[in-house]
């Protein structure tokens, strides 16, 4: 009796599993979950911890054994996406940032994205010129520890803080400055509601870089924005695409392809390497999520994506969930009392170190909080997410973003510089890992890859070391439509072989399985056998016979 009561406990144990989600201000939330839940459930759960209803925007990101990231798909069961053994570990982060972040709902999830956005500008993702990240910063500040108080705050109390991965003395002075003079009196909620106006019109703002390589070897960052499919690299940004300009997304093994049409009909194709085919496709699966979130009007609107030019070749996949013009309406009929916002203390954090000023706060009521309290210097050595390579200084005076932005939309291909240092977030907080080996094939100049092509004027679209739009010809879409179609014809008779297997195993052997002779006793089958196939058969045996007999008499 007793050991039947212990193998029903741990029959119990094994049908569930705990797992922790990290939330945006470093808390964790921790749930038991039924081993054949959805990523749907777990999501709900945390949202519901939050009392957050504009809960399109995030989604819930794990690490594999690979160090290899992924989103949790809704859909599927959550142990089905694991490589791993429970208890599992996972992070809430933005996952489509928006648009207009300023023109969210509720306070809650402004506040949700504006710490988001302060992860990504203390991790290199948020790049930008030097007055504009002492104009952040000092938001940052402003919200964190109010109006300036001399007696609170000791000359030089700026530099107490984190806010990049590194930064000069004139920066924390300017900080400073700001934080004394030009924001007094702002609230915590209007201090990161400017903070979130002044983030959006940054060049890097919503960008989850991708490393990856282009034909000639050289290292670049692909990123999928609220406006469109952006590269960056060095400290430029060389191509931008609308997402209505973009026309497909496709990768082979480590391959990525970007096709797009471009002014006056012009059809361009972009590609670049991947470290490993792992990291190919989950950068393809977010930029066919993106696309779909960003660019459809409704939901019924999208339709499910294959990686191939043929439907039976390659990955399929297909966005589940609502579009941004949904999100948006939907938000517009939320009525309720706003919910109670507790703001992170000084405590550092593992993303975000700052100076340790009073007991810490959680972010939402009821959350458990982690009490980590390390130094500044310390904290810095030991954050998981570590990131000390990206200085964020000035780039030139007559550089204005807004008008390298507004260029760049209309132009496309024009490079718009946002900073005098490359872009290079921390390895550790990328999206995939990035590979070093030598022979990858990513430095290797690809046979396929694209080939310079000239506008009408002669001039060539892209500069050097940039990956090289290739205009895509009559001729290769015609190649392409034979390739496809003899794939279709070997398909077509592979498949009429095994049919053809089947028939003489169901006809002429006697093997006696369930399912055949279910098959066998059919009367649809029957009446096959007897009226078409051993008619066939006969005819076939006589032919054969008179083909041996006219070739043994000569």
């Amino acid at each position: 009796m007793l050991s039947r009561l212990m193998s029903g406990s741990d029959r119990s144990l094994d049908r569930e599993f705990n797992c922790t989600v990290r939330l945006l201000d470093d808390s964790e939330y921790t749930c038991t979950v039924q081993r054949d839940a959805k990523g749907q459930w777990l999501f709900e759960q945390v949202c519901q911890h939050l009392n957050l209803l504009e809960k399109d925007y995030f989604g819930i990101r794990f690490v594999d054994p690979d160090k290899q990231r992924h989103w949790l798909e809704f859909s599927k069961a959550i142990t089905k996406q694991m490589r791993s053994q429970p208890p599992y570990t996972m992070c809430l982060r933005v996952k489509f940032y928006p648009p207009d972040p300023a023109a969210l709902k509720e306070e809650i999830t402004r506040y949700l994205v504006f710490l988001q956005i302060k992860r990504d500008l203390y991790h290199g993702r948020l790049l930008c010129k030097s007055s504009d990240a002492a104009t952040l910063a000092a938001f940052i500040l402003q919200a964190e520890i109010g109006d300036y108080d001399p007696g609170k705050h000791p000359e030089g109390y700026s530099s107490k803080f984190q806010f990049f991965p590194k930064h000069s003395e004139r920066l924390e002075r300017r900080i400073a400055e700001i934080h004394k003079s030009e924001l007094i009196g702002q609230s915590p909620e209007t201090a990161e509601l400017n903070f979130l106006k002044k983030a959006q019109t940054l060049e890097t703002y919503g960008v989850d870089p991708h490393p990856c390589k282009d034909v000639s070897g050289n290292a670049a960052f692909l990123a999928f924005t609220p406006f469109g499919f952006v590269v960056l690299q060095g400290n430029r940004r060389i191509h931008f695409l609308k997402w209505n300009e973009v026309t497909k997304l496709k990768f082979e093994g480590k391959t990525f392809h970007i096709y797009a049409t471009h002014q006056e009909d012009q059809k361009i194709i972009l590609t670049y390497f991947a470290p490993t085919p792992e990291a190919c496709k989950h950068l393809w699966k977010c930029g066919v999520e993106n696309q779909a979130f960003y660019q459809f009007e409704k939901s019924s609107q999208v339709r499910t994506v294959s990686s191939s030019n043929l439907f039976f070749k390659g990955s399929r996949f297909r966005y589940n969930g609502k579009v941004a013009k949904e999100v948006m309406e939907q938000s517009a009929k939320i009525r309720r009392e706003p919910p109670e916002i507790h703001r992170a203390g000084m405590v550092p954090s593992r993303s975000c170190p700052s100076i340790t000023h009073g007991p810490r706060q959680s972010s939402v009521p009821r959350t458990r909080r982690r009490a980590v309290h390390i130094s500044i210097m310390e904290g810095l050595e030991s954050l998981r997410d570590s990131g000390h390579s990206t200085p964020v200084r000035s780039v030139s005076s007559g550089n204005s973003f807004l008008r390298s932005h507004r260029n760049g939309a209309e132009g496309g291909h024009g490079t718009a510089e946002f900073s005098q240092d490359s872009y290079s977030p921390s390895d550790s907080v990328l999206p995939t890992p990035v590979s070093d080996d030598p022979s990858d094939p990513a430095q290797v100049r690809h046979t396929n890859g694209p080939r310079s092509i000239q506008e009408e004027g002669g001039t060539e679209l892209c500069t050097q070391n940039q990956a090289r739009p290739t205009q895509h010809g009559p001729e290769e879409g015609v190649n392409l439509f034979i390739c496809s179609l003899a794939r279709l014809f070997l398909v077509t008779l592979a498949l009429l072989f095994a049919l053809l297997l089947l028939l003489i195993v169901l006809t002429e052997s006697e093997l006696d399985l369930a399912f055949l002779r279910d098959i066998r006793r059919t009367p649809e089958f029957q009446q096959f056998h007897y009226e078409y196939f051993c008619p066939l058969r006969r005819w076939l045996a006589c032919k054969l016979r008179w083909m041996g007999g006219h070739l043994t008499n000569k």
